[in-house]
């Protein structure tokens, strides 16, 4: 991850996404020409503000010692407490939402010795419960590699206790090649229609050197969708039908969206099925996107709601851009945090409100969908002590926030928080 205070984009902590064994072109593809049309007006791109109401954190756990926690989730099926904490350095450890005071975890799985966590954004960076858990135990994991440096997903046996994994049972279904420490995106998950979804960034360093972003022949800067219930032409997993690219050759078949930086967390509303996305700027403008079928949401062309860089020639005809839902300026967030739309029954003023953070600025945000638009986004909490990287949402549909404390230093301590309405 970037400074807390400096960082010219370059957080995503990870993966802001991911990989692809079908080896990634190194060579720049023939970008798009960008659009110079001007930016829409903050009033103009937004829905009125709609008053909602400010959150507070509640600390739990205070007494486990987490280094570097980035996620937290439950399997499928659990009623009760137990939750997976997801470590950078290469750790799943098991806790209990009911025993607050707690003062251990039990590791579920331990595999540093294969992570790299060398970069700041790299490490074990998403987990994900198969979504027929407990009767597929299969656990998905995207982490960071060396010698060569890579990005892995893989599959882990989870052992029929369904709180252990087997570290022996790895299968590694896709793996895509990173030509630098930073920009690796970083969250794998199902959706409501079965299939798992991976973010992966644009490979790193500034610029997208190697025009990654409009390439479609790399992995890199794309969201995919894979049937991991299937396997095809070799493959460890099957390409589902519906895929947008999938009768075109010019795209890996892989790709549901493309032109994206460096998603930091994504995640479906529970009740629409939306996706949102977190995708981190680099030198000026943070966005929330919802991430459609097929779309491309313009990096390197573009960031935010604002072309990047030199107008380029126009090779034929313009390519249509997607346009985020929320962009903040450099002043009101450095590395973007993709959060929850919260379905939370006891917390009924916040129903269908998105909750995201800024990692560097320890704010929380919120906005409402209101058709084509978001409501113009609100500062609903403060925390400039606490690098705040993810949101959790249980199986109740309660959610929380991890954060690292007092900085980003290797092996920093960490520390989660529930979400409530501030008195």
């Amino acid at each position: 991850m970037p400074s807390s205070r400096i960082l010219p984009r370059c957080f995503a902590l990870i993966l802001g996404a991911v990989l692809g064994s079908a080896a990634a072109a190194q060579e720049p593809a023939a970008a798009p020409p960008a659009s110079r049309a001007v930016a829409p007006s903050r009033e103009e791109r937004y829905a009125p503000a709609a008053n909602i109401a400010k959150v507070s954190l509640e600390r739990v756990f205070p007494n486990l010692k987490l280094v570097r926690p980035i996620q937290m989730l439950q399997a499928p099926g659990e009623a009760g407490g137990i939750v997976f904490i997801v470590e950078q350095p290469g750790r799943v450890l098991l806790a209990d939402l009911t025993q607050d005071s707690a003062t251990e975890t039990t590791v579920a799985l331990d595999i540093r010795e294969r992570v790299n966590d060398s970069g700041n954004e790299e490490g074990l960076l998403s987990i994900a419960f198969h979504p027929d858990f407990p009767k597929r135990r299969e656990l998905y994991i995207y982490y960071t590699a060396a010698e060569p440096r890579r990005s892995i997903l893989s599959r882990f046996a989870v052992g029929a206790d369904g709180r252990t994994v087997d570290p022996s049972s790895e299968e590694i279904l896709l793996t895509q090649s990173q030509p630098y420490s930073n920009h690796n995106g970083g969250t794998c998950l199902f959706g409501p229609d079965g299939f798992l979804y991976l973010s992966l960034g644009d490979g790193g360093a500034a610029n997208d050197p190697h025009g990654n972003g409009q390439n479609p022949q790399t992995f890199l800067s794309k969201v995919l969708r894979i049937d991991v219930n299937g396997n095809s032409s070799g493959k460890a997993y099957a390409i589902p039908k519906d895929n947008p690219f999938v009768s075109d050759a010019s795209y890996l078949p892989e790709i549901w969206a493309t032109g994206t930086r460096n998603i930091w967390r994504m995640q479906f509303d529970r009740k629409t099925g939306d996706l949102w996305a977190g995708d981190v700027g680099q030198n000026r403008y943070e966005e929330i996107d919802l991430v459609k079928k097929g779309a491309n949401y313009g990096w390197n062309a573009r960031e935010g709601f604002h072309a990047f860089g030199r107008e380029r020639p126009s090779d034929g005809a313009a390519v249509v851009f997607t346009e985020p839902l929320i962009e903040h300026p450099r002043r009101e967030g450095v590395s973007i945090t993709g959060g929850f739309v919260c379905r939370d029954p006891k917390l009924p003023s916040l129903e269908g409100v998105y909750l995201y953070a800024d990692f560097g600025y320890g704010t929380i945000w919120g906005a409402r969908l209101m058709g084509e638009k978001c409501t113009k986004p609100e500062l609903l909490s403060k925390h400039p002590s606490t690098l705040l990287t993810s949101f959790a949402e249980m199986n109740d549909a309660s959610l929380y926030v991890i954060g690292f404390d007092g900085g980003q230093e290797q092996r920093n301590p960490g520390s989660i928080w529930k979400i409530a309405v501030h008195p």
